[in-house]
């Protein structure tokens, strides 16, 4: 536990996720962040995050193991076919990993849909910037009307879609329609995402399509608010700009935008995700740091 009272955590991956990441959570009254590690001294994130003032590391995971401390949290901004080995070499540590890779190697989350079982997992998946924007809509529709194809167009800008995002496009698409399936029990999903090279830059957004039966005006769009509303309680920039109800067809729309720092406002993509990342970590942490108040009142 660190003096100010906030849990030790640090960022595995220095690209355009792992800087808005730390500075989101610089922000935050639960979380301290005690390194930023990249792979190359070079690195543009690795001169930002110095720049905020924060440690970094050169090294990558070796970086993480060399410190003098294990870290409460920490989250993996890297690349879903790296994961895999960062959760088993952080696995004695005992150090909770927040994976905002489309890894599916730990319990896939959305904070307003099964945000408890952060408090059980050891490694949590926040599954793609598309499932976070469309699962919390698609699993309110379908607890109340029958769904029986779920279709999910992601358009993210060019300059905000990183390396390491390019190198799991697959990864990013497979993951997105299994957190879908997962989450709404609809078995019929298809996953589509496209990298806009309009200029000036296209703000995020997602479409979500579905074919079903008895679809209601006023039930469909209850529950299109209630659950945006949710979202909005740690993703500020999230709003819905379509929903359109027919018998047997809803379309929802929903665009995010930045809530600032050093993202521009048009990079929603990696907002909705840090945001969910750093709400989930602030759940574990505000837990964690009440048991240690009890223990030593």
């Amino acid at each position: 536990m660190k003096q100010n009272g906030r849990l030790p955590v640090a960022v595995l991956g220095a690209g355009l996720i792992g800087v808005d990441l730390a500075e989101k959570i610089m922000r935050s009254e639960f979380l301290d962040c005690g390194l930023v590690v990249g792979r190359d001294e070079r690195t543009p994130g690795l001169r930002q995050a110095a720049e905020l003032g924060l440690p970094v590391g050169t090294r990558g995971i070796e970086s993480l193991l060399e410190a003098p401390e294990p870290f409460a949290i920490v989250f993996d901004a890297t690349n879903a076919m790296a994961h895999a080995e960062h959760a088993e070499r952080l696995s004695l540590s005992g150090t909770k990993l927040v994976d905002l890779t489309p890894s599916k190697v730990g319990r896939m989350v959305i904070p307003s849909v099964n945000g408890e079982e952060v408090l059980s997992s050891d490694d949590i998946n926040m599954i793609s910037c598309g499932g976070q924007a469309s699962i919390p809509i698609l699993h309110a529709i379908t607890q109340a009307h029958r769904v029986d194809y779920v279709e999910v167009v992601t358009t993210a800008a060019s300059p905000s879609v990183g390396r390491s995002t390019r190198l799991n496009l697959d990864e990013y698409i497979e993951t997105t329609q299994d957190a879908v399936r997962d989450f709404t029990g609809v078995k019929d999903v298809k996953a589509i995402l496209n990298i806009s090279p309009a200029k000036p830059p296209a703000t995020f957004r997602v479409a979500m399509s579905m074919l079903g039966e008895g679809f209601g005006t006023a039930s469909v769009n209850a529950a299109v608010e209630a659950a945006a509303d949710r979202v909005r309680s740690f993703a500020t920039g999230y709003r819905i700009t379509a929903c359109v109800v027919e018998e047997t067809k809803v379309f929802v729309a929903a665009e995010v935008t930045s809530s600032g720092g050093r993202i521009p406002r048009y990079a929603g993509n990696l907002d909705i995700i840090n945001s969910a990342a750093v709400h989930v970590a602030e759940r574990c942490a505000a837990v964690g740091l009440a048991s240690i108040g009890t223990e030593t009142s």
